[in-house]
Formats: C-alpha cells, structure tokens, sequence
C-alpha cells in the first residue's frame, strides 16, 4: 500500500510508514504545499496512493468523481498531535486494510472508525 500525506499531517507520519514497509510521501517533501485539492486526488489516482488528511474536501471530491480510487483516510480526532494519529492509524490499517485496497472513504474520529466502500452511489430521493 502506498500513501500520500496532505499537509494537515505531521511528516513523522511518513517516517512512521516508511518503517512499517509502506512507501509513503508528504506533500512538503515534494514541495507541493500550494497545489489544489483536486490536483493532489489526480496525484494519488496517478501513482496509485491512498489519501491520508485532515481536509474533508478530498472525500468530497472522491464521492462526486463516482471512482474507485484513491481511498481516502480523514483524521477527525481531538488530538491531532502525531502519536494520536499513528495509533490510531495503525489500528486502522491492521483492521481495515481489505476496505482501503479496494477503494474506501475512511473517516476516523473520536468515537468512531466509518467506512463507505467506494464508488460512493448516489440516489435520488423525490
């Protein structure tokens, strides 16, 4: 699995990764700081990264596209200091690997872990 860190993460969440085995990469580390929410989704669809972020414009536009890819982890915790995230990134990746390999919109909060499989379907409601 490989992984896209956005700018609302700590870049000692790649470190974390890339000693579990993971290829992971910051978007400070390739100097992408000011580029667009969509341009970083093309980004990871194109080198085939999941989403790891605190901005919940990326799930947005995930659902909207009706893909398949990129998977998307959002941090919505109280404690978004990097030991709180990477405990409960690890959790999350040890529980949920089979749902982010697939194609998921992984939101992450204090009280809860959700998952929607993804192409995201939209219905009508008349």
């Amino acid at each position: 699995m490989k992984f896209l860190v956005d700018m609302g993460l700590s870049v000692g969440v790649v470190t974390y990764l890339a000693e579990h085995g993971y290829d992971a990469v910051h978007l400070r580390n390739e100097h992408l700081q000011k580029i667009g929410d969509t341009a970083i989704v093309s980004k990871a669809c194109l080198e085939n990264r999941v989403i790891l972020t605190h901005d919940l414009d990326f799930s947005r536009i995930v659902a909207l596209s009706a893909a398949r890819v990129p998977s998307v982890i959002t941090f919505r915790l109280t404690d978004m200091r990097p030991p709180s995230v990477l405990m409960v990134l690890e959790h999350v990746l040890r529980t949920r690997a089979v749902e982010i390999e697939a194609g998921a919109m992984i939101t992450v909060s204090d009280r809860n872990i959700r998952v929607r499989r993804l192409p995201v379907v939209q219905t009508d409601h008349d």
